[in-house]
C-alpha cells in the first residue's frame, strides 16, 4: 500500500477503532489470496475474509436494501415503459457493454450510474429508474462508487460466458425488466429465471454466466451495492485502495 493509503487507513482506525480494517488488511496479504475460497470463486482478484461463501442471497433479507427493493419493484411498470420507449426511440443512449473481460455489441448497456457518479444525460431518458437509484441507492451509500448501475439488454442468441468478477465485498442486484423464455442465469452451480418485476441478489465473485435463447430482448436493471456484511469503516476504506490500485494500473 501506498503511504496515501497507509494515512487513509490510519485515520479510519483511529476512528473507528484498531480493529476496524483488520479484514481489509488481511485481504491484500499475499498468502490469502487464495486460501479459504470457494471452489467456484477462484478466480476474484481480491476476497474480503469473513464475507459468507453465499452465492444467492435474498434480496428482502437486509434492512439496508429493502427500501431500494421495494421502490424498484413497485415502480416496474413505469421504469419498463420508459426502458422500452427509450430502446425504441433513443438508442443513442444505449452503447455495447464494456465488461472487464470483454466488449460485447449483443450485450447493451444504458448507464445511470458509473465511475462514482449518477450519470445525468440519463435522467432525462429513464426518469424514474434514474430517480429510485438516486434517492435509494447514491443518496443513502447503498450503491458501491467503485461500480455502476445500468439497464442490461441481451439481444436475442446473447450468451455471456462463465467469469467472476473482481471481488466480493459488493454484490449483484437485478430488477427484472423484460423476459423471454430460453433467458437464464447460473451462479455458481444453481441456474435461475428472471421473474419479471422482482429482483434477484447475488455474489458475483462466484463463477457465473448469462444467456438470452428467446426471441427478443432480454432486459434487467442491474445495481452493483456493497456486500450487507460490510462495514461502513470497511466500505470507506476499500473505496480508498481499490481507487488507487485502479490508477495505478491504469498507468
Amino acid at each position: 500500500m501506498t503511504p496515501e493509503i497507509d494515512a487513509h487507513f490510519d485515520r479510519i482506525k483511529a476512528e473507528h477503532g484498531h480493529d476496524a480494517l483488520a479484514r481489509v488488511e488481511e485481504m491484500m496479504e499475499p498468502r490469502r489470496r487464495s486460501e479459504q475460497r470457494h471452489p467456484l470463486q477462484q478466480a476474484a482478484k481480491w476476497v474480503l475474509p469473513g464475507i459468507p461463501q453465499t452465492p444467492w442471497h435474498d434480496p428482502y433479507a437486509y434492512p439496508e436494501m429493502l427500501p431500494l427493493v421495494r421502490a424498484l419493484e413497485e415502480n416496474h411498470p413505469r421504469i419498463k415503459a420508459e426502458q422500452e420507449q427509450a430502446w425504441e426511440e433513443r438508442r443513442a443512449s444505449f452503447s455495447d457493454y464494456e465488461h472487464y473481460l470483454v466488449r460485447q455489441r449483443n450485450w447493451q448497456a444504458l448507464y445511470l450510474y458509473r465511475g462514482g457518479a449518477l450519470v445525468t444525460e440519463s435522467e432525462s431518458v429513464a426518469p424514474t429508474a434514474y430517480r429510485v437509484l438516486k434517492e435509494h441507492a447514491v443518496d443513502t451509500g447503498l450503491i458501491c462508487p467503485l461500480l455502476e448501475s445500468h439497464f442490461s439488454t441481451l439481444l436475442p442468441g446473447a450468451a455471456i460466458k462463465p467469469h467472476c468478477d473482481l471481488w466480493n465485498f459488493s454484490i449483484n442486484l437485478h430488477l427484472a425488466i423484460d423476459i423471454p423464455e430460453g433467458a437464464r442465469i447460473r451462479v455458481a452451480e444453481e441456474t435461475r429465471r428472471w421473474e419479471e418485476g422482482r429482483t434477484l441478489l447475488f455474489d458475483y465473485s462466484f463463477e457465473h454466466e448469462a444467456w438470452n435463447d428467446g426471441d427478443r430482448t432480454r432486459t434487467c436493471l442491474l445495481a452493483d451495492l456493497w456486500h450487507p456484511d460490510t462495514t461502513l469503516p470497511e466500505r470507506e476504506a476499500l473505496t480508498l485502495l481499490m481507487t488507487e490500485i485502479q490508477k495505478m494500473m491504469a498507468g
